[in-house]
């Protein structure tokens, strides 16, 4: 029996080689979630899949679903945000962890608002002066529909209003002076501010000069990667870079 087709509209998160031809892709589908599919010849010169199954690429693509991995029959390019990215190292290494956190984040929310986000913080990073704030407000917002949101203005632990002076990543975001426990980062309240704005798409232009966006962004990193269990290759490079002033400051 010949096997059903299924067509989704789906992002590129990553692809790597298999074999001596073949290539594996790791698509974000808008409807199915994660889907890991094999592109057979994908590297052979005369592939007509092309550049099309390259990491930030928006693409229609039917697929033949198989025991452990999808066949890709046909792809065609909805959106090609590489061009705008893959430049300029900064916006590279925000769109990478972009990949990476949604590559995690994927079983555990909504499909279709986990796409759309992806593919807004993508159009941005493009052309957005400051492609890290895209980056920081992505995870924030992805891990809100993940339910794993930190809190930056209630208490973590006991849910008292704040504005609060500390925050801890394993406690869940800031923490009031009866919460707080050892190691606890002691931070400007307008700093949990202006991350809590970037959570929820709020104005930050009263608050956000240079100082509490450099520790807002260290905050923000220090949740993602408690809560992923895992450090992140790309903003390990972007932190690197960004210490050793590779890139302007903010």
């Amino acid at each position: 029996m010949a096997r059903e087709s299924i067509f989704e509209r789906a992002l590129v998160v990553r692809s790597y080689d298999f074999g001596e031809a073949d290539r594996i892709v790791v698509l974000l589908t808008r409807g199915r979630g994660l889907i890991r599919g094999v592109a057979k010849g994908v590297r052979r010169g005369k592939s007509r899949f092309g550049s099309r199954l390259e990491p930030f690429v928006e693409i229609d693509v039917t697929l033949y679903p198989g025991r452990n991995l999808a066949s890709i029959a046909k792809v065609e390019t909805i959106n090609f945000f590489a061009s705008g990215i893959i430049d300029d190292f900064e916006r590279y290494a925000c769109a990478s962890a972009v990949m990476e956190v949604v590559e995690k984040l994927s079983t555990a929310t909504e499909e279709e608002a986990l796409y759309d986000l992806t593919v807004d913080a993508l159009s941005r990073l493009r052309i957005d002066p400051q492609p890290q704030i895209v980056m920081d407000t992505y995870f924030l917002q992805a891990l809100e529909l993940a339910g794993w949101a930190p809190s930056f203005f209630a208490c973590a632990q006991c849910g008292q209003a704040g504005p609060h002076h500390a925050y801890h990543a394993a406690a869940g975001g800031a923490v009031c002076v009866h919460c707080r426990p050892p190691g606890a980062v002691e931070v400007d309240p307008e700093v949990l501010h202006l991350a809590w704005l970037w959570q929820h798409g709020g104005d930050t232009s009263a608050i956000a000069t240079p100082q509490r966006v450099a520790m807002a962004h260290k905050l923000v990193r220090s949740f993602v990667q408690w809560q992923l269990e895992k450090k992140l290759a790309s903003l390990n490079v972007l932190n690197q870079a960004t210490r050793s002033g590779r890139m302007a400051s903010f």
